[in-house]
């Protein structure tokens, strides 16, 4: 058996659960590498990261690199004498970095390797109207996801999930096969298995404001599949064009009805408990909605006070 001291690297709540459930088995987390406190809101706020916050409770060493280059970090990191480090939720590491322990450095990933590698993985699972996907486990190489597999885990989408719903799935899901991860390098009985690229492989693109925007023209599934995908961040969004010019809005829940109809493209029906728009083969009915500089609401809160006019239009 190895007495494994292990240095943890991530930032979000998705990393949070990993960590806990590392501590809560009584592993020797010599040190926690997270993204330095950010600055946010009208007052300018420093916020320290999930990471930090579950770390400082547990009186754990934290380091906060700005650059994972620098001497000042990486004589840090080598002080922590660590054999294991663990990535989730991390940024890309340098090769002087993830090379570094006896055993290795391995990367929790939320999809099926070597399917969904990249930034978003969740939320293009659910966009690609995928209905399984699950988290893999893989020692780090010099490229982006691409590194041995040690494990996997699948689990089912359900018609109902939204990037949100997913994400908690996937984070305890994870923070198992961690676990499991480790007690296999703590008794040395890894067997890794390489990724196989194909033609058909599937990409989990940097999520941008491109790719987030809705197209009304694009097939009824397909639409309400990116609404779930991007919900509750960063939201789908498109153009509305009621009274005013047209203004950016956040689509966040909807439902589908499959129907013909004679409607142009783009165009929202609305009654005093509904409001639905025209696609090809049918109506994404729109559960809840963000207007500009207000708060998300659902549909039935924002008829309240808000009304659409006869020739009102997604664009």
């Amino acid at each position: 058996m190895r007495d494994l001291r292990i240095v943890f690297m991530g930032t979000p709540d998705f990393a949070v659960a990993t960590l806990k459930t590392l501590v809560e088995a009584h592993y020797n987390i010599v040190g926690v590498i997270t993204a330095p406190d950010r600055p946010s809101g009208r007052g300018r706020k420093l916020n320290e990261s999930a990471v930090k916050t579950y770390a400082a409770t547990q009186n754990l060493n934290i380091l906060q690199p700005t650059n994972l280059k620098d001497d000042a970090f990486l004589n840090a990191l080598k002080a922590l004498d660590s054999n294991l480090q663990i990535v989730v939720a991390f940024r890309m590491l340098p090769k002087v970095v993830w090379s570094l322990p006896e055993y290795g450095t391995f990367n929790l990933h939320a999809s099926l390797l070597p399917d969904y590698r990249g930034a978003a993985p969740i939320n293009w699972a659910i966009i690609n109207g995928e209905t399984k996907t699950g988290v893999s486990t893989f020692f780090i190489d010099d490229k982006i996801d691409t590194g041995e597999m040690i494990l996997q885990e699948s689990i089912k989408i359900d018609s109902e999930d939204t990037a949100g719903s997913l994400h908690d799935k996937l984070m305890s899901l994870g923070s198992e096969l961690v676990l499991k991860t480790v007690e296999l390098i703590e008794q040395d009985s890894v067997k890794t298995t390489p990724q196989v690229d194909s033609e058909d492989i599937k990409t989990a693109y940097k999520l941008n404001k491109d790719n987030c925007k809705i197209d009304w023209n694009d097939s009824l599934t397909n639409i309400h599949n990116k609404i779930r995908g991007l919900s509750p961040y960063p939201g789908a969004w498109c153009y509305l064009m009621n009274i005013e010019d047209p203004v950016a809005i956040k689509i966040y829940k909807s439902d589908i009805e499959v129907c013909e109809h004679s409607f142009e493209i783009g165009s929202v029906i609305s009654s005093k408990k509904e409001v639905k728009v025209a696609t090809k083969n049918g109506f994404i009915i729109i559960k809840e909605l963000q207007l500009p500089g207000k708060r998300s609401m659902d549909i039935k809160s924002l008829l309240n006070g808000y009304q659409f006019e006869m020739k009102a239009k997604m664009l």
